[in-house]
């Protein structure tokens, strides 16, 4: 008669956690890798908003807030109404004549100056003179002063050699003047500046017109 083995059962222990999947895996890396591109791209946002600020900071001290000399120039638009000379025996000039002064403020800010006189003189000496009002010029503009003078070589010795200027028919003046005034910049900067001018004009006496003008 065959035997019975006595066959032992052992109870099943807790389940083992079995690993996580190459899923799993993966997505936590691809959502770790998302949040670096992110913090990258925000830090290349700030670094280039920070250039962008540097730059235009720049730019606003350099062009805009920067004080040029304002200048001022006599206009080659020129109206005689009376010219008058003598002869070689008694040489003598008198000339009454309208002309422009321009006052030119590149800034980004009106330049207003104080009144002031432009002088004309005939090898150094005072001919003539006529007062240039107080004003102010826009920025970046040009402001046309209208003004008409006399000249005269009544105040001139007989040393001035008037005689062959006359003779030949030209006639040359110099001018000078001096602005005084402030450049307004934001409505809170104010800088003072002022500017001279330097022109030599040569009158044409037979045909009444501007032969040359030069201004430094």
């Amino acid at each position: 008669m065959a035997q019975k083995t006595n066959q032992q059962v052992f109870p099943l222990g807790p389940e083992s956690k079995e690993p996580r999947s190459d899923e799993e895996s993966g997505s936590q890396t691809s959502a770790e890798e998302l949040k670096r591109k992110k913090r990258i791209k925000l830090a290349i946002y700030i670094a280039a908003f920070a250039v962008f600020q540097t730059i235009v900071i720049l730019v606003f001290a350099l062009i805009v807030m920067r004080v040029k000399t304002p200048k001022v120039r006599l206009g080659k638009d020129v109206t005689f109404h009376n010219v008058t000379t003598g002869n070689s025996t008694s040489p003598s000039f008198d000339i009454n004549f309208t002309t422009q002064l321009r006052v030119k403020n590149a800034n980004f800010g009106p330049y207003k100056y104080d009144s002031t006189v432009a002088t004309f003189m005939y090898k150094g000496v005072t001919v003539g003179q006529v007062t240039i009002p107080k004003g102010k010029t826009g920025l970046r503009s040009t402001k046309k002063v209208v003004v008409t003078l006399n000249v005269n070589s009544k105040d001139l010795p007989s040393s001035a050699n008037l005689a062959s200027a006359l003779e030949s028919g030209l006639l040359m003046l110099n001018s000078h003047a001096k602005l005084s005034g402030k450049v307004e910049l934001m409505f809170i900067m104010k800088k003072k500046k002022s500017v001279e001018m330097n022109c030599t004009m040569t009158i044409n006496l037979s045909s009444k017109e501007i032969h040359s003008m030069i201004c430094e």
